[in-house]
C-alpha cells in the first residue's frame, strides 16, 4: 500500500527509538528483526537476553544483534526509573516499594524510558490486554495538555473507492466505552489530526448515528448532534458534520439526498462512532466480511505514542505499528520544532 510505503520512508529518514515491551514474544521478535533490517527504527527489546537469543536462533533472525536489549530484572537505569515512577505516582498512594516492583514490569519500563527521554514510543499488546498496555501509559506519559479523553483510531484499508481512495480512519475503537458529547467532539478532532499526520490528507469527519440531520428523534441522536456542534466550535477550520448515517457519510448519491449542502456527506474519510460498542462491531464486520485490512488501534491524545496491538495480530501487523508509532513521534517533534 502506497501510504504505508510512504510512512516507512519517513520513518527511515527520521529514525526514532521504539520500545517493544514484549521482547520474548515470538511475533514481536520477528517483527523487530524486520524493522531493524529495513532500518525503520532503533529498537529496544525488553526481556531476558538469553531467551531472546534462543528465539532469534530458532527463527533464524539475523538482525536482532542490532537491537538494544533490556533485562527487566537487571538494567542500569532501574534505580532512576524507580525514583521517577515514585515521584510521578506518590500522590496517588504509590510507595517506593510499589515503584520498585513496577519498575520491573516491561510495560512500565517502556513508558518510563519514554518519560525519561530515553525512547520515543512503545508498541505492545501481542501478549497483553489493552488495559494492561494503556494503564502505565496513562499513569506515566499521560495525555497531552488540554486533552480530556484518550481514544483509539484505526486505519482501515478497504477495496472500495470510499474515503480517501479506499482508506477510512475510524474512532474510537479502543478506550472510551460511552463518551459524552464533549468527549466525542474531542475524539473527532484528534482523529482529524491523525488523518493529517499519518494519512497525509485533509480530513472530512462524519459523526455517525442511526439518524441523518434529524431523521430520527432519540437521546442517542441528540448526543451526536451536540458533539458535532462542540467539535465545529473547537476546530472551525476542520470539515466536520453530523449526525449522519454511514451510507450518507460515504456514498455521494446518498449523501446528496439525505444531507444536501453538507461538505462532508458523501466524501467522509474519518468516521466517528457514537460509542465503543458500535465502533468495535463495525470495524470487525468490515474486516472479516469485507476483507478490509485494519491497522491499529492507534492511541490518540497522548504526550508520546504508545500503541496497542490485538493479541491476534500477525508479524506484519506489528511491523506496521512500529512504522505508525515512529511517524507519530516524528509528527510530535515537528509540531514542537524539534525536526
Amino acid at each position: 500500500m502506497e501510504l504505508l510505503d510512504n510512512l516507512t520512508k519517513i520513518a527511515c529518514a527520521h529514525k526514532q527509538h521504539v520500545v517493544l515491551a514484549e521482547g520474548t514474544e515470538e511475533r514481536t521478535l520477528q517483527a523487530a528483526d524486520i524493522a531493524l533490517g529495513k532500518e525503520i527504527a532503533d529498537i529496544t527489546l525488553i526481556g531476558d537476553s538469553v531467551e531472546i537469543q534462543r528465539l532469534a536462533e530458532k527463527f533464524d533472525l539475523n538482525n536482532i544483534d542490532k537491537a538494544h536489549i533490556l533485562n527487566p530484572l537487571d538494567y542500569p537505569m532501574y534505580e532512576t526509573y524507580t525514583k521517577l515512577l515514585f515521584e510521578l505516582r506518590k500522590e496517588k498512594g504509590v510507595t517506593m516499594e510499589d515503584a520498585a516492583k513496577l519498575a520491573r514490569n516491561p510495560l512500565y519500563i517502556g513508558c518510563l524510558m519514554i518519560k525519561n527521554g530515553d525512547a520515543d514510543g512503545q508498541v505492545a499488546g501481542a501478549a497483553n490486554t489493552t488495559s494492561n498496555v494503556l494503564r502505565p501509559a496513562l499513569q506515566i506519559i499521560k495525555a497531552r495538555p488540554g486533552t480530556n479523553v484518550v481514544s483509539g483510531a484505526l486505519l482501515l484499508f478497504t477495496h472500495s473507492s470510499y474515503g480517501e481512495n479506499g482508506l477510512v480512519i475510524l474512532a474510537d475503537l479502543a478506550v472510551t466505552p460511552n463518551p459524552t458529547a464533549a468527549e466525542l467532539a474531542e475524539i473527532a478532532i484528534h482523529s482529524g489530526h491523525t488523518a493529517r499526520v499519518l494519512g497525509g490528507f485533509e480530513p472530512y469527519v462524519a459523526m455517525l448515528s442511526f439518524s441523518t440531520k434529524g431523521s430520527a428523534n432519540h437521546p442517542l441522536v441528540d448526543k451526536v448532534a451536540e458533539a458535532t456542534r462542540i467539535a465545529k466550535a473547537m476546530e472551525p477550520d476542520m470539515h466536520i458534520d453530523g449526525e449522519m448515517q454511514v451510507d450518507a457519510a460515504l456514498v455521494p448519491s446518498v449523501g446528496a439526498g439525505k444531507a444536501p449542502g453538507s461538505d462532508v456527506a458523501g466524501r467522509a474519510n474519518v468516521l466517528i462512532f457514537p460509542d465503543l460498542q458500535a465502533g468495535n462491531i463495525g470495524y470487525k464486520l468490515v474486516e472479516r466480511l469485507g476483507g478490509a485490512q485494519a491497522i491499529g488501534p492507534i492511541l490518540q491524545g497522548m504526550r508520546a505514542p504508545v500503541n496497542d496491538l490485538s493479541r491476534g495480530c500477525c508479524v506484519n501487523d506489528i511491523v506496521q505499528m512500529i512504522v505508525v508509532t515512529a511517524n507519530q513521534a516524528i509528527g510530535l517533534k515537528k509540531k514542537q520544532g524539534e525536526l
